[in-house]
Formats: structure tokens, C-alpha cells, sequence
């Protein structure tokens, strides 16, 4: 046989293959800017940097093509990232990823820990698909569909009661009783705009993974929290709605049986009384099968302080890529567990 029939019958071989395979599995990344990625690539000798771990420190060497010298690029895990503020049209906003999985730009989010992690469990192509941007809160930006208002009533005074905004409402908040006085942003309006932005690369999928067609949502990641924080309010409803953000991303992708995974902020310590601890209590009890029976062997949370390498939320955990790869093979690795068990209960 001649070489070119040779890596032609190769060629027909993958695509009968494939042929009967199962869809490409899509797994769907939300949040705020932690989930976006502030983790820093450049600097062989910085310590913090991808770079600085990958040659200086030998870690997470499965990044890396040592035969090419050259950033290792999956063959099956396709990476797109695509970022607009609010509702913004899909043409308005930037699609910064689309290639697969491997180490493109100067900075990096936990995509590569999620999608590597993934890779070494299943040879099952799949398509991480983040849709988010900075400074947005569950509470507010990112609410939900199905969320009502609900009144807060001020600790320290019982007459101040404020009432916070339902979906599609605007202000975030007003004193009850007043009329509110609309802005120009809604809340759940950055909701609509990464549904509808991940909708959209569904519709046309073989743009986004050349030479498949078929594909099924089955899981969600979501690493958020920082904003809610500043808003005593929001921190005691964050659990609350959590659980209607799962429920509602199943019916927005027709994906009842999707799986999902939250991690939390990586400064927040287990046992935590102020907001932030309210946020991971939330996100554990969420994930706890007793308190939420709804979710039980569907829903898990990684609690990623003992996975941060120092800084806060706020200050994208000082660029540490380290952080950044530590809470993405966290959730990668909550996200396997989830698959093992639906594998073994189906």
C-alpha cells in the first residue's frame, strides 16, 4: 500500500469511528472574573507564573510537549471563550478562544486544569464553552430567570427594610414601599447575555469543533462569588440562588441531567461567620444530598482554600497561575466523580 492510500485509509478508519460515537460532550463555564482567568503565563523566572511552574518547579508537566518544545495541545478537548457585557450582541462582544486545548495568551483561567483533567478520564471529545466577564454578581448581573424580589430587613434597624431586585428588574435595590426608579441595566441581564452568547456557538457548532456536529450539555462549571460578598443581602440569598441557577441552566440548554460544579473563593476558610463564609456555606450545603435531595449525585462543590497559593478574589489571587491550575484540576476532578457515578447508576 502507498503511503497516500495508507493515511487515507487512516483517515476513513477515524471517520467511521467517529461515525457512531457519542456526541461531543459540552461542558459550559460561567462566573465572574476569576472564572475569566487573571492567572499569569509569561515569566520563566517568576515565581507565580505558569511558565516559572512548568520548568522551574516540574509541575503540571502534562502542559507541556517536551519532543516539540513547545505548550502541549489536546487532540480532543476543544477550548472557546467568548466575552460580552450584559446583553450585548454576539457580534459586539469577543470571542478570545477557539482552537483546542493548550496554552494560548498571557493569561490563563481553571479551564486548563478542568479540561486536562477531563481528558485523562475519557478519550471522548468535548468542548469547554466559557461565557463570562468581570465584576458580576449571582445576586444581581448574573440572577437567574424564575427569581423574585425579596425584602431585607436591616439587623440594626427593624423599620429599614430594602427590597432587592427580581429577575428583570431594575434598580438592584430600593426601600420598600417606594417606587423603584429604573437604570440602564436589569438584573439577570448578564445571565441572558452568556446564555444567549453560548446558544449561539451551540447553533453553529462545527465552527467552534471543526467536523462534528452532534453534541449534549453535560455539565456546568461555576466559579463566582467575589461581588456577591460586598452585599450582606446577597450572601444570605446566595444559596438560594444557586439552586434556581442550576435548575435554570438544566431547562435554558435542555439539559436535565446536566451536571454542575461550584468552587468556591479561595480565601474564604471553612467556618467563616462573615459574607464570604456564607457564600461557601452555601455552596457545600447546595452540594450536600440530605439538605438538597434534589441534586443528590448531581451537584459538588470544591472548597479551594487549601488549593489557593495565597491573595483574594478580588485581587484575581495576585495572578498566581498556580492557583488558577490547583482549582481548575479541583473542579475537573468533583466533575469526573460526578461522571463516575452517573455511569455507574445508569
Amino acid at each position: 500500500m502507498t503511503k497516500t492510500l495508507f493515511v487515507f485509509a487512516l483517515a476513513l478508519l477515524a471517520l467511521l469511528k467517529r461515525s457512531d460515537a457519542a456526541a461531543v460532550q459540552v461542558f459550559i463555564l460561567m462566573g465572574q472574573s476569576n472564572m475569566l482567568g487573571m492567572g499569569k503565563v509569561v515569566g520563566n523566572t517568576t515565581n507565580g507564573t505558569l511558565e516559572f511552574a512548568v520548568h522551574n518547579e516540574s509541575k503540571y508537566q502534562y502542559l507541556w510537549d517536551s519532543a516539540e518544545d513547545k505548550w502541549a495541545t489536546s487532540d480532543t478537548v476543544r477550548n472557546v471563550l467568548i466575552m460580552g457585557s450584559g446583553n450585548a450582541s454576539f457580534e459586539q462582544s469577543q470571542l478570545l478562544h477557539n482552537e483546542f486545548m493548550s496554552v494560548v495568551g498571557n493569561t490563563i483561567g481553571p479551564e486548563l486544569g478542568i479540561g486536562w483533567t477531563l481528558r485523562n478520564f475519557t478519550d471522548e471529545p468535548i468542548m469547554l464553552l466559557k461565557a463570562c466577564i468581570g465584576d458580576r454578581s449571582l445576586g444581581w448581573d448574573l440572577l437567574p430567570p424564575g427569581s423574585p424580589r425579596f425584602d431585607y430587613v436591616d439587623p440594626k434597624n427593624a423599620s429599614h427594610i430594602t427590597t432587592y431586585a427580581g429577575y428583570h428588574d431594575s434598580p438592584n435595590n430600593w426601600e420598600k414601599g417606594s417606587i423603584p426608579k429604573p437604570i440602564g441595566w436589569m438584573a439577570g441581564e448578564q445571565y441572558d447575555g452568556d446564555t444567549n452568547r453560548s446558544t449561539i456557538i451551540l447553533a453553529n457548532f462545527s465552527n467552534y469543533y471543526p467536523g462534528e456536529t452532534q453534541y449534549e450539555v453535560a455539565g456546568f462549571f461555576w466559579w463566582q462569588g467575589d461581588k456577591d460578598r460586598y452585599d450582606t443581602a446577597l450572601s444570605e440569598r446566595y444559596e438560594y440562588n444557586l439552586v434556581n441557577l442550576i435548575k435554570q441552566l438544566r431547562l435554558e440548554f435542555n439539559a436535565p441531567n446536566a451536571l454542575f460544579v461550584t468552587a468556591s473563593l479561595g480565601q474564604t476558610v471553612m467556618g467563616s461567620t462573615a459574607n464570604d463564609g456564607l457564600i461557601l456555606d452555601a455552596m457545600l450545603n447546595v452540594a450536600n444530598a440530605t439538605l438538597h435531595p434534589e441534586f443528590a449525585g448531581t451537584v459538588a462543590a470544591v472548597y479551594t482554600h487549601p488549593l489557593s497559593m495565597g491573595g483574594a478574589s478580588n485581587s484575581h489571587y495576585n495572578g498566581n497561575a498556580e492557583t488558577y491550575m490547583n482549582v481548575g484540576q479541583g473542579m475537573g476532578a468533583a466533575m469526573v466523580e460526578l461522571l463516575k457515578a452517573k455511569a455507574r447508576n445508569s
